[in-house]
């Protein structure tokens, strides 16, 4: 959510000026002897630092004048420290608290449920509660979480290296030689289980039958166990380019070059990749679900969750140029209707509001 606090602060409309604060990272599990590369110990320390040290830090703020506006509601129990009639949070999904609205859902151990039900009663507490969806918007007002009258809708928006034309000066990204100059499906984001990587992997490995160059290049996460082992059975692994992470302006590039962009998830609170991608004027390929409904409108394809041959089909209509893909000022429109500038607008407007 670091890209929320940056545009936020850098789009700010006068006389409005902002300042980003976040606590550094606690390490005192990891120095603990032979724990320095434990994943438990990496999880504690994330933990101390979102709980412990950020409550802590923030505390010391309170009496500073001006809103507090928490970016991401995963830390939204940083209310109980700031004074709640100035401070508003942005609720980018429910996830966070879904043990709590949906426990049959997501089970969840009892000390992960006190943490959620410390962050929930933080947003509660807030003064205003923004949303980037009216999706999540419904479902926040479904579960009686918030009234609507504490509820502001402000979209997110597209950062500037996103743009259908590439610098001049760009230099290759790190993968390119790894695609060998062949032709790319592109998914960009986590491999949590929502995202519904077994889908974009059994997806790709549909496609590719017909098309012995194609690739798959992936953008962000880490494979698991599972997804590694489907890698093999599906025999995709050298036509695979996996990316933990990338700089903008590279996944800018990533976007403009790809034959496709697969948004597979089976839920989602927004689906920044849609828009970005849009904006660089790359076809995109979405689960159809209200809220990439929403986002992505009339730039998008969709298909329905986890139906294999039609999304299939949909890459295809891509793939050939069928009239049935929306064209590529169709999807410019659609992708340069996100604006950080206006989320900025929205967001100081309800503080000056909350303020008066």
């Amino acid at each position: 959510m670091d890209l929320c606090a940056e545009m936020l602060a850098a789009n700010v409309p006068e006389p409005w000026t902002a300042a980003t604060y976040r606590p550094g990272g606690t390490r005192f599990a990891r120095r603990a002897p032979g724990l320095a590369e434990s994943s438990r110990a990496a999880l504690a320390d994330r933990l101390l630092t979102r709980f412990v040290a950020g409550p802590r830090w923030v505390r010391g703020m309170a009496t500073r004048p001006g809103a507090f506006h928490v970016v991401d509601h995963t830390y939204a129990h940083l209310v109980h420290r700031l004074p709640a009639s100035r401070t508003g949070v942005y609720c980018h999904d429910l996830d966070a608290f879904r043990s709590i609205v949906d426990p049959q859902r997501d089970r969840k151990p009892f000390w992960f449920r006190r943490l959620a039900r410390w962050q929930l009663t933080g947003l509660q507490r807030a003064g205003v509660v923004f949303h980037n969806s009216i999706a999540t918007r419904d479902e926040i007002l479904a579960h009686r979480l918030v009234p609507v009258e504490r509820l502001v809708h402000a979209p997110l928006g597209v950062a500037p290296q996103f743009t259908p034309d590439a610098p001049s000066n760009i230099a290759s990204p790190p993968w390119a030689s790894a695609l060998e100059g062949c032709p790319y499906l592109l998914h960009v984001g986590s491999c949590i289980p929502r995202k519904r990587i077994d889908v974009l992997l059994q997806v790709f490995a549909e496609v590719a039958k017909r098309d012995g160059d194609l690739r798959l290049l992936k953008i962000g996460g880490a494979w698991t166990a599972a997804q590694r082992e489907q890698l093999a059975s599906l025999g995709i692994n050298s036509r695979v380019v996996h990316q933990p992470q990338a700089a903008r302006i590279e996944l800018a590039q990533a976007y403009r070059n790809a034959v496709a962009v697969l948004v597979p998830s089976e839920s989602e609170g927004y689906g920044l990749p849609i828009v970005e991608a849009l904006a660089c004027g790359a076809p995109v390929v979405a689960s159809d679900l209200p809220v990439l409904r929403e986002v992505g409108g009339a730039g998008c394809l969709f298909a329905p969750v986890a139906d294999v041959p039609a999304w299939t089909d949909r890459i295809r209509l891509v793939i050939n140029g069928e009239p049935e893909a929306p064209d590529r000022n169709t999807r410019l429109a659609a992708g340069n209707a996100h604006s950080w500038r206006r989320h900025a607008e929205i967001v100081t407007a309800a503080y000056e509001e909350l303020l008066e």
